[in-house]
């Protein structure tokens, strides 16, 4: 032999044949050649787990381990040394198989010739070192691609031509959950399991077929416990040297990970954040199913557009973090409002839209928007804090006020705001009149945006007069929009959409620096008056920055605080009565003056009137064009006097117009009117003017008829009175 044999490890089950072997060695004077015998591949494989040997004898007529598959184990056990198989005669196919899964050589049993028998022995050893010494550079580039493959991160599972797994590295057996030793010599299928039945078959015959394939992403591994896992794989032949296909190299990864951020975060381009809601993205796509399912049933579904009422001072009192939680509130009790076929969405900020999939009429998406307005008007627990808050709901049903998502949201939008003028904390259907409306809106605050840039708003002054003495006390500021192209814009009309887009601040701070420096140059001029009046919307008086923006107004203008009076409504005053009455002692303190507008309009409460420092009461002109029209009429307005006077308040009645008004105020003591008895709001010139001549006293009003822009209430719609906090800053006053 070309290379000394030192051990050979005979797997035999009959003691006689492996006496026969030894005698051979002898015989051929190989005595330093040790002989271990094992009785079975369980021992082979324990004995060949520490100790090397050069030559494996196999016999494959083992009674626990027949066939080919165990020549793959015993390669397994012992990759570099010879293997030579014994077989008895007749197993000529299964002989072939042995030398294609890695023996060197076989002998057949030949028990009826020894010699013959030695001989053969003799020659399939020396066969077998000779192909070892041919095969070792074959070997050696095999166990490099070996330990390549095991070194790297991603799974490998190479096959043979028949798609027979023949390798697999560590990763691939966590991966599958299949040992090496258990894998190899099994078909592949039985171990790289997709769950994606009807791709399994492009793994088989990649082999035979010779191309590479990227299968498809995010495929299902079922692993060897039946747990499945995501992965990402590909496929490649292998050749030899002649490039035949000898056989297929998997390379896959666990994508599980991965596939799961990406889920997640597919769901939460859908989700809203802060409620887990369907957001707009996820609602249009429902509404857009909603519509087909409704085209081919010839059927109606509806839709709830709901913005809360007010929810903006929640967050300024108490904080964004309290504010968020209260939306989760509403969030749920919306959700525990809709039915199950219903889809409760958010659209950002205070807004939620509701689908009504399934829908009879109209009446049906009334009944709904009732139960959410009674659910979300309840207490709202939310740290220690009891909160209320109201909705306002517009209703729009498809396909009759809009055939696509966007129309029917634009109009269900259109009608909650419709009911947020209506006075909040209600519902709407949606009519086509209120496009016209919303266009109009639309215009009015695009107007809006560059009225203070160019000028157009200007103030006029409404004389305010001492019933005593006939003389001008002062005069409240009233605001006016010349628009270019309209005219006069009734502050009706713009006030609202100034507060409902935030122009209110602005257009606000404005006109009480604006008052204040035209109150600082009539007092330059040398004409003298008690007050300036500026009416303060809901929205100015709440917000964080009031009180500097008046003392910065008066700093600015060196207009004393003596000279200034603040006129609010008491629907104004009472939403926060705590922190209103903290406010309103600063404006004391520091000599600002503060009127509540419209009473009796509002809430009227005596025990929180006494808890507010203020100056004046203003009775509402509702209340004064009564006068004369009965006793309880006639009543309300005594004893509003009465009330103030009890107070040492100064009472003011607004919108006086007649002579009988006029001497019943008088007669009952009340302090200063205005109104359009004594004439109309001015301009800045013919105000001063005013002040320097003075009003004569007069018996009979100016002649001018009851459609006058400037009558009482005339710039309302519908004749309403200045109780909303939308008609503000002058809105009620054309006339006065």
């Amino acid at each position: 032999m070309s290379k000394p044999i030192r051990t050979i490890l005979l797997v035999e089950e009959n003691p006689g044949d492996a006496g026969r072997l030894r005698e051979i060695l002898d015989a051929e004077r190989l005595p330093d050649t040790n002989l271990i015998h094992v009785s079975g591949m369980s021992e082979a494989e324990a004995y060949l787990a520490g100790q090397p040997v050069d030559i494996v004898v196999l016999d494959l007529a083992l009674s626990n381990a027949k066939g080919s598959g165990t020549v793959r184990r015993a390669r397994l056990a012992a990759p570099h040394a010879l293997l030579v198989v014994l077989n008895g005669p007749g197993d000529e196919p299964l002989v072939a198989r042995t030398q294609h899964d890695g023996a060197q050589d076989y002998l057949v049993k030949d028990r009826n010739d020894p010699h013959a028998r030695s001989q053969g022995l003799l020659r399939a050893l020396r066969r077998a070192v000779e192909s070892k010494g041919l095969e070792e550079p074959v070997l050696a580039e095999r166990e490099r691609a070996e330990v390549t493959f095991s070194s790297i991160a991603d799974a490998v599972i190479c096959t043979d031509v028949s798609d027979n797994i023949t390798f697999l590295n560590a990763v691939a057996e966590r991966l599958t959950g299949w040992t090496r030793c258990a894998a190899v010599g099994r078909p592949v299928t039985d171990v790289f399991r997709i769950a994606d039945a009807c791709r399994c078959d492009m793994l088989p015959s990649r082999a035979a077929q010779g191309r590479s394939d990227e299968l498809p992403l995010s495929r299902t591994l079922v692993r060897g416990d039946g747990t499945v896992i995501s992965i990402e794989d590909r496929t490649a032949p292998t050749h030899d040297r002649n490039g035949r296909v000898t056989g297929t190299v998997v390379v896959f990864r666990d994508v599980s990970a991965a596939r799961a951020m990406t889920e997640q975060i597919a769901r939460a381009a859908q989700l809203d954040y802060l409620t887990g809601l369907p957001n707009r993205t996820l609602l249009h796509d429902r509404i857009g199913q909603a519509i087909a399912r409704s085209a081919r049933h010839k059927s109606k579904f509806g839709l709830l557009f709901l913005g809360l009422d007010g929810f903006k001072y929640v967050n300024k009192s108490l904080g964004h973090p309290m504010g968020d939680k209260l939306l989760k509130s509403v969030a749920e009790r919306l959700t525990g409002s809709a039915r199950a076929s219903d889809t409760v969405s958010r659209q950002g900020g205070d807004e939620f839209v509701v689908l009504l999939a399934e829908l009879n009429g109209p009446e049906d998406a009334a009944a709904l928007a009732r139960r959410m307005l009674k659910a979300v008007a309840g207490t709202h627990s939310v740290d220690q804090h009891d909160l209320h808050v109201t909705m306002s709901i517009g209703v729009s049903i498809y396909p009759d006020d809009g055939e696509d998502a966007e129309t029917l949201i634009k109009n269900a939008d259109t009608a909650m705001f419709q009911a947020k003028e209506n006075g909040r904390h209600s519902f709407q259907l949606f009519r086509p009149a209120m496009n016209t409306r919303a266009v109009e809106r639309q215009s009015i605050e695009e107007g809006l945006q560059y009225a203070l840039k160019r000028e157009e708003l200007k103030l006029q002054y409404q004389p305010k007069i001492d019933l005593k003495t006939g003389a001008i006390t002062g005069a409240e500021a009233l605001l006016r929009w010349v628009r270019p192209g309209t005219g006069l814009v009734s502050p009706g009309r713009f006030i609202p959409v100034a507060e409902a887009c935030g122009l209110i601040l602005p257009i606000g701070a404005w006109v009480l620096r604006e008052a204040c420096a035209q109150a600082r140059l009539l007092l330059d001029r040398g004409l003298h008056f008690s007050t300036m009046a500026v009416n303060v919307s809901a929205i100015e008086f709440q917000d964080d920055n009031f009180l500097h923006g008046v003392f910065g107004s008066l700093e600015e203008t060196g207009l004393g605080p003596e000279y200034l009076e603040l006129e609010l409504t008491e629907s104004v005053l009472m939403k926060h009565v705590d922190s209103t009455a903290a406010i309103l002692r600063i404006l004391r303190d520091r000599g600002v003056k503060v009127t509540i507008d419209d009473f009796g309009t509002g809430y009227s409460s005596l025990s929180y009137l006494r808890k507010f420092p203020v100056n004046a009461l203003k009775i509402d002109q509702s209340f004064v064009r009564q006068i004369g029209a009965g006793e309880v009429e006639t009543a309300i307005v005594t004893a509003i006097i009465g009330m103030a006077r009890a107070l040492k308040l100064k009472v003011v009645a607004e919108g006086v117009e007649t002579l009988e008004e006029l001497e019943f105020l008088r007669a009952h003591q009340c302090d200063e009117a205005q109104g359009f008895y004594f004439g109309r709001s001015l301009p800045p010139a013919r105000f001063a003017e005013l002040l320097r001549t003075g009003i004569p006293e007069i018996t009979s009003p100016p002649t001018a008829p009851s459609s006058n822009p400037e009558r009482s209430g005339s710039c309302m719609p519908g004749g309403a009175s200045r109780q909303s906090p939308g008609t503000l800053l002058g809105a009620a006053d054309t006339n006065q």
